[in-house]
């Protein structure tokens, strides 16, 4: 392991060029507003087209952004489709702020951002932004380690046609169809993409059957523009979430307990279906050469269910009776669902003139939620009675906000960013405490202030960024007493950078102050849940490493590199006494947080024997993680350090155009787990502790053939 780290310290002055590429000049207006600019004093890694377009076999979008400084992700099948998650700086996803063209994309209630309702979104996305720590203001929930803002907007002013497809390991293949009218009689154009993804996955049953449909229309004018997006994603997933526990990693590594209730065989519709509609309609005036207006009407529809089978239930927990009436417990199907409603308005002003750049702009958006669970079959049959449960919610934000960046000397700019959010939310009741009602209204005010300085090249910026955050729905599943307070964090950004055409160097320490940040405890609340407590004083400081080196036509060098230090200063863990009831705590000082790595790190290796045919070579290199914050190294992640090999051959054809595309992951046959949770009770005068992991797969292949006309 200590050679992998020497060669990430050797390498860290290497970061592929394409993923840092200047895209400001290109960034339609719509994603404009929420992006941070080239000049701007905030850490931020920029993927354009064909960066993403050549790392798209068909996995969620984390695993495009794997590459990119302090991001950590992971998969419940072991293979990148179906469920995944990503971690920025250690923070989780319901701490990235994500948006699609500028809307809101996390779930409003859980805050949490679920890419498999986005199955092959990558073939439609135009570029990526992320912005590490606070970052700049944006629409929808704060963000706390991250934002990722995503956008599919680009005129294809030239007729096409596309057809991918990918096949590899476990049974998995993507197929997807573009076109492109191009641009009809000088205002019109269309695109529309259809997607299909399946896998096996890599653990037992974790299949996924993914299906997605992308359209686009614009009609475009000297000074004005309409465009309506319209994209759909349906998923059905056979649920993987439950992880590996430790003693069966060793022997069984690819074991689900999912379905495993039902005696003998496991049942074959433990899955998770889910379907997610987005309409987007933009519209953009240009009064004059330096003023544009913006709008965007936005609506998302969302409808799904979970269902499981469960053994030995009581007919009283689900508000049913046998059908003999005698009976008091059966073996029953049940589904959870959620129906939800997620619609507003997003909007901009943005001047540019000589040395000033402001933005004015803000969103009002409102969320409603119906979660209700439904009784499918019981072995002993049941009475019909409705839903056995039904709770409402309603959530509303508001947010504006005023972005001011000004040169005030040659070379010198401030930058100012003041933001207000109001956030108002409901619940009528949860699943197992009914009669529990939230309601909760929140006003925050999240200030940004930075410098920076470019010249030959260099640029040099620091900023300080205040971030407020709501609790999310599982947090409010406590009592009156217990009603958990917003979090808090006071981010701070020192960075260098120099790039030109051949080469990149950046380096950026940042420093995250958290007060009252939720983590888990262990502690059971008023209400005999196990849900996030708020902790008084912890942080995040470190140091991010990127460059890039063209060294000639057929060799290249690109990494990154971050060290860092995640520490909560006091932190009381609570464990269930089963011996002699209720709960015992410990204490402990300065400790890691959680899913937090001291060491990341990545690095591309890019040789071209030919002008047609290139090879990369991948490499990660994640530390060792906790599983929770007591710095326990028995609840742990290991390190883990993995090579890809991808192979891109492009025939020598004039038209179409034809690229052949080989991807072995995972070349070394690592055997490790990026994600796993812990819990330890008490039980025979003894402390028992169980760890449960989330592998990924050994090695593996994608092989690919992309053709387009145009």
């Amino acid at each position: 392991m200590k050679r992998t780290v020497i060669f990430f310290l050797g390498m860290f002055a290497f970061h592929a060029h394409s993923q840092q590429t200047d895209t400001t000049l290109l960034e339609p207006v719509e994603v404009r507003a929420t992006r941070a600019s080239a000049t701007a004093p905030f850490a931020k890694t920029n993927l354009d087209k064909e960066t993403i377009k050549k790392q798209n076999l068909g996995q969620d979008l984390p695993f495009l952004l794997n590459q990119t400084p302090s991001v950590v992700v992971n998969s419940d099948a072991g293979t990148g489709f179906g469920y995944t998650g990503i971690r920025i700086r250690g923070t989780d996803a319901t701490r990235i702020n994500v948006t699609l063209n500028g809307i809101p994309y996390n779930d409003a209630e859980s805050q949490g951002t679920f890419f498999v309702n986005l199955p092959d979104f990558a073939s439609s996305v135009s570029s990526i932004q992320v912005q590490r720590g606070v970052g700049t203001s944006t629409n929808g929930a704060s963000a706390f380690g991250a934002t990722l803002n995503i956008s599919t907007i680009e005129n294809n002013l030239k007729p096409y046609a596309e057809i991918n497809n990918s096949y590899g390991s476990f049974n998995s293949v993507k197929n997807t169809i573009k076109l492109g009218t191009g641009l009809i009689n000088n205002h019109f154009l269309a695109d529309l993409r259809l997607s299909k993804i399946i896998s096996n996955g890599y653990v037992d049953r974790a299949s996924s059957d993914l299906k997605a449909l992308y359209f686009s229309g614009a009609y475009l004018a000297e000074k004005s523009s309409f465009r309506f997006n319209f994209f759909t994603g349906s998923e059905k997933t056979y649920q993987a979430w439950y992880g590996i526990a430790e003693a069966d990693l060793k022997t069984n590594r690819r074991i689900n307990y999912a379905g495993t209730e039902r005696p003998g065989a496991p049942y074959d519709n433990e899955t998770d279906n889910y379907r997610q509609d987005h309409y987007q309609l933009f519209f953009t005036h240009h009064l004059n050469a330096q003023i544009t207006l913006n709008t965007g009407l936005f609506y998302t529809k969302g409808k799904g269910y979970y269902e499981q089978y469960k053994a030995n239930r009581k007919y009283s927990d689900y508000n049913i009776a046998s059908l003999d009436g005698s009976s008091t417990r059966t073996d029953l199907v049940r589904q959870l669902w959620l129906d939800n409603d997620f619609y507003g308005n997003i909007f901009s002003l943005q001047y540019r003139s000589g040395g000033t750049d402001l933005v004015f702009g803000g969103a009002i958006t409102s969320y409603d939620g119906l979660h209700y669970g439904k009784i499918k079959w019981a072995e002993k049959g049941f009475t019909a009675n409705g839903n056995w449960y039904e709770n409402k919610a309603r959530k509303n934000d508001f947010n504006i906000y005023g972005k001011w960046q000004q040169q005030i000397a040659v070379g010198l700019q401030v930058f100012t960013d003041l933001q207000y959010r109001n956030v108002g939310y409901s619940v009528n009741g949860f699943r197992d405490h009914p009669l529990l009602n939230v309601k909760e209204e929140y006003s925050f005010f999240n200030p940004k202030i930075g410098l920076s300085y470019s010249k030959n090249k260099w640029l040099l910026y620091s900023s300080y960024s205040i971030g407020r955050k709501e609790p999310n729905r599982d947090d409010f599943e406590a009592g009156l007493n217990e009603i958990p307070k917003p979090e808090h964090l006071h981010d701070i950004e020192i960075g260098i950078e120099n790039r030109n055409n051949k080469r990149l160097f950046a380096a950026n320490i940042y420093y995250m102050k958290y007060r009252d940040q939720l983590v888990l405890t262990g502690k059971i609340n008023d209400v005999g849940a196990y849900t996030r407590t708020n902790i008084d004083d912890s942080y995040r400081l470190g140091i991010e490493l990127q460059s890039s080196a063209n060294i000639n036509k057929w060799f290249s060098f690109a990494a990154n590199l971050t060290l860092s230090r995640n520490k909560v200063r006091d932190f009381t863990e609570y464990l269930d006494d089963y011996d002699n009831g209720g709960q015992v705590s410990n204490s402990y000082t300065e400790t890691d947080i959680a899913y937090s790595p001291a060491v990341t790190g990545a690095a591309t290796i890019m040789f071209q024997p030919a002008d047609r045919w290139s090879f990369d070579l991948i490499q990660k290199y994640v530390g060792s993680q906790y599983l929770d914050n007591t710095s326990n190294d028995q609840r742990k992640l290991d390190a883990f350090f993995t090579n890809d090999l991808r192979s891109v051959y492009s025939l020598k054809i004039k038209k179409p155009s034809v690229d052949l595309v080989f991807q072995v992951n995972n070349l070394l046959n690592t055997l490790y787990e990026p994600n796993g949770y812990t819990f330890s009770y008490f039980s025979g005068n003894e402390l028992v502790t169980e760890n449960f992991y989330f592998p990924m797969a050994g090695r593996n292949f994608m092989a690919a053939i992309n053709i387009r006309i145009n």
